[in-house]
């Protein structure tokens, strides 16, 4: 068996809808995570009869599901930064984002500056725009806490964002289900990219962490 069938098993067997929500507010919180490696996957095993995210039969409405339960977790993660902000106030959080276990969360101070001077250039729609803008989707919605931006103004457009977001990263999935049969034709060359990728990705985010430790010292 290929990579990428263990990697299909592996989807079938443990992503569910308690999963999904989960691990998308986890990447909407400040902790780096990719949602990447969450909806298009579940989307795709959504097409699975052997998998748990197989609920009406209908793939589309299955996708669709999925859609709404990322977006759940995305703003279960967005209101917990936003409520956070407000609760602790800037110094704290400028503090934490300085901190080790800030650092280890790939946050700093310069990261918030950005975040804030991005919510202040595009006002409360930055929390729509800020859905697509990787580095910021995760970090926009402290400053709109910092600024106590209106609640319910902020819930609609990190909504809004998170959905749009979700439904492209979805697409993605539905697309590659379709193209099954020449997956399995070129498994074992997915298989390769899939490992030199991730391979990237940890080099990425090593030297990004021992950069802000030597810019520390």
């Amino acid at each position: 068996m290929s990579l990428v069938d263990n990697i299909i098993t592996w989807y079938s067997a443990h992503m569910n809808y308690a999963s999904i929500t989960a691990l998308m507010a986890v990447e909407s919180s400040f902790i780096p995570f990719p949602s990447e490696v969450v909806i298009p996957p579940a989307a795709f095993v959504a097409g699975q009869p052997d998998s748990v995210l197989y609920a009406t039969g209908n793939y589309p409405i299955d996708v669709l599901i999925i859609v709404l339960f990322g977006t759940l977790g995305a703003m279960i993660g967005a209101i917990i930064n936003y409520g956070l902000s407000v609760w602790l106030g800037r110094l704290i959080i400028y503090k934490f984002a300085d901190s080790k276990l800030g650092h280890m969360c790939l946050l700093s101070s310069e990261k918030l500056q950005k975040a804030e001077a991005y919510f202040r250039e595009k006002g409360n729609v930055s929390t729509f725009i800020g859905r697509f803008i990787p580095g910021i989707r995760q970090l926009i919605s402290i400053p709109a806490g910092l600024s106590r931006m209106h609640f319910g103004a902020f819930l609609w457009w990190t909504f809004l964002g998170a959905f749009i977001w979700n439904c492209i990263l979805a697409a993605v999935g539905y697309i590659a289900a379709g193209q099954m049969s020449l997956i399995k034709e070129y498994s074992h060359e997915l298989s390769v990219a899939i490992l030199i990728l991730l391979g990237a990705v940890i080099l990425f985010y090593a030297a990004k962490y021992l950069i802000s430790l030597a810019k520390r010292k």
